[in-house]
């Protein structure tokens, strides 16, 4: 039973290798438009919704609240003018010049192509609630480029840890205190999970697909990207999907000071529970690098923290016909999903995916629903 677990899962204690590398995405689609400060037009299909991601630099002096509300409205109807088929536009405005996301954005706006005539009317940011004004909110720290491979446990204690994880990876059960592996290999379910949440572009296009589908998942969701746009955020909720701590910043935990691993934590907690009105119950550490600090201060803080079993690597830019034979290779009963919400291909091959788990007799859920079928 064992030499089947550690052919079919990546462990949590792996060390050394080097980090994954992302391979260039292929270029997505761009719109044609002529906007001041324009630096980016973008737009993806998940073969039902089309949405589009504008976004927008502002010049110092003209980051007021209603120039800032002018500036998307014109945005917004030249995508919808340039694209009668997108069925929504999301809307970033950064301070000029844009360095990337190292700072947080003034402004955001999700606009569904129902919603444009109410979204073009305001007079005011205000009384529209897909809106995101920054009331002076900022990053302290960049965002650290974490990929997702195995599991990797970054500590003096490295042996014991290869030890526990050798354990629970040939138990049934998978789950120790606060820490999960995998679910009940007996039971036909396995936890579909999404890291790096929200995304402008491809979250409002993978939240569909998932509606069509009629799947339920868990996304380990990015603070600050919360914060920039919470409205998606709600939206999760809404849909019935749960909502993880991936950290405020999405940094490296091993070897930070306590204090920073618990405020990155209890950060992350604090705007999820202030958006949804729940504290979040599961975490899932940037890279899966942890270190016997960051599964103390989770558990104090009362997080399950969720590794997984399944990871094809869908940021690596992979074919369609490899991504899919990856995820396949490992599903199984009581696994963990681990996809990235923010990766044209995921798109293209959850259909397939959950077409495979139905045929195999395998249902695909939340995290908790994992727990659940585990008693």
């Amino acid at each position: 039973m064992l030499s089947l677990l550690l052919a079919l899962a990546p462990l949590p204690w792996v060390e050394g290798g080097g980090p994954p590398k992302a391979l260039p995405q292929e270029p997505l689609p761009g719109l044609t438009l002529s906007l001041p400060g324009l630096v980016r037009a973008e737009y993806l299909g998940n073969g039902h919704l089309e949405a589009a991601y504008l976004l927008l630099q502002v010049p110092e002096g003209e980051d007021k609240p209603p120039i800032l509300l002018r500036l998307a409205q014109e945005a917004v109807r030249g995508a919808l003018a340039s694209r009668p088929s997108l069925g929504e536009v999301d809307v970033a405005l950064y301070p000029a010049p844009y360095r990337g996301p190292v700072v947080l954005p003034l402004f955001t706006a999700s606009v569904p192509k129902a919603r444009a005539g109410e979204f073009l009317a305001l007079k005011e940011p205000q009384g529209y609630e897909r809106l995101w004004l920054n009331p002076g909110v900022r990053q302290e720290r960049p965002l650290e480029p974490l990929l997702e491979d195995h599991p990797r446990y970054e500590g003096p204690e490295a042996h014991r840890a290869k030890e526990r994880a050798e354990q629970l990876l040939a138990s049934r059960v998978g789950f120790r205190g606060s820490v999960l592996y995998h679910g009940d290999p007996t039971r036909p379910y396995a936890a579909l999970t999404f890291d790096d949440a929200p995304h402008p572009l491809f979250t409002p296009l993978l939240l569909d697909l998932l509606r069509r589908l009629g799947l339920k998942a868990t996304f380990f969701v990015i603070g600050r990207n919360a914060e920039a746009y919470p409205y998606f955020v709600r939206d999760l909720v809404a849909a019935g999907h749960e909502v993880g701590n991936h950290t405020y910043h999405h940094v490296r935990l091993p070897g930070l000071p306590e204090a920073e691993v618990r405020q990155e934590l209890l950060r992350g907690n604090q705007v999820l529970q202030g958006i949804t009105g729940e504290a979040p119950r599961y975490f899932r550490p940037p890279g899966g690098r942890y270190d016997r600090t960051v599964l103390r201060v989770a558990r104090e803080l009362g997080l399950t923290t969720v590794f997984w079993t399944d990871d094809p690597g869908d940021y690596a830019g992979l074919p369609l016909a490899v991504l899919e034979g990856r995820l396949e290779a490992h599903l199984r009963p009581g696994g963990i999903v681990l996809l990235h919400d923010n990766v044209p291909g995921t798109l293209r091959v959850l259909p397939l995916f959950a077409k495979k788990a139905q045929e195999r007799g395998l249902r695909l859920g939340t995290v908790g629903g994992l727990l659940l079928a585990r008693r």
